[in-house]
């Protein structure tokens, strides 16, 4: 697994270590709309991916503006298919098998939720309250 994605908008670079999640779909691309295999890496709140599992991401998915995550079977004419919607793209994608693409769904959203601003107010505002109840018990 390559080991960084500098993103080409910006010149931000992403360490790749340590991924939340990582594998193999079949996704549509942007302009041919034809189906290729790519390698995903999921870090954080970004979904990189790349032609092989070896080289350097080609593109990213920048889940902090994610409106959905979503099983997309119909839409995309594929079985195990999923859909990832943003504010300027939706992606769709497909596994190899159901359980997979539950899974991957299940990443996903998971990323979406952990970087929302509502779930990081409340971890910042309820964290040092439950750390105190427990240390006073």
């Amino acid at each position: 697994m390559a080991g960084r994605y500098v993103d080409p908008g910006t010149g931000k670079e992403y360490r790749l270590s340590d991924p939340d999640y990582a594998g193999w779909l079949t996704k549509q691309s942007r302009w041919l709309k034809d189906w290729r295999r790519r390698f995903f890496i999921l870090k954080g709140n970004k979904l990189f991916f790349s032609r092989t599992e070896d080289e350097a991401p080609h593109g990213m998915i920048d889940l902090s503006t994610c409106m959905t995550v979503k099983s997309a079977e119909l839409k995309a004419k594929k079985s195990h298919a999923l859909e990832v919607s943003t504010p300027e793209e939706t992606y769709l994608m497909f596994a190899d098998e159901a359980k997979e693409k539950d899974e991957w769904i299940g990443a996903i959203g998971r990323a979406i939720v952990q970087t929302s601003s509502t779930y990081t107010q409340v971890r910042r505002v309820d964290a040092p309250s439950l750390h105190c109840l427990t240390r006073s018990q």
